[in-house]
């Protein structure tokens, strides 16, 4: 089965700590950090990899993942065709990035120390 923009939104959510917000024309999915950000069509998603997640991902699943062609592709955000993932697929990509996202230990303990 390939995956759509509802299956992104419940796997997303499903992730410790992930809410949903606006941003600009697309829905943010965000725990400390954005990690994923789908288009208003439900077609694509950026995910936040680091560069070289990204170029794994972009030579293994070309037909599937491309950098985002900007700067912001350098720092490692990578566009999906949803449609051409598994839902395996889109739940490891949504894995990855969700685990750059979460706060750092340090950070955790500083909110909490008050």
């Amino acid at each position: 089965m390939m995956a759509k923009a509802s299956d992104l939104r419940r796997l997303a959510l499903a992730l410790d700590g992930t809410t949903e917000a606006p941003h600009f024309d697309r829905a943010a999915f965000k725990v400390a950090r954005i990690y994923v950000t789908l288009a208003a069509d439900g077609k694509t998603a950026n995910f936040k990899f680091t560069p070289d997640e990204q170029g794994l991902k972009c030579t293994v699943a070309a037909d599937a993942f491309a950098p985002v062609p900007n700067a912001f592709g350098k720092q490692g955000w990578t566009i999906a065709t949803l449609s051409k993932l598994t839902l395996h697929e889109l739940r490891a990509a949504l894995e990855i990035a969700h685990a750059h996202a979460r706060p750092t230990k340090a950070k955790r303990r500083s909110r909490t120390s008050c």
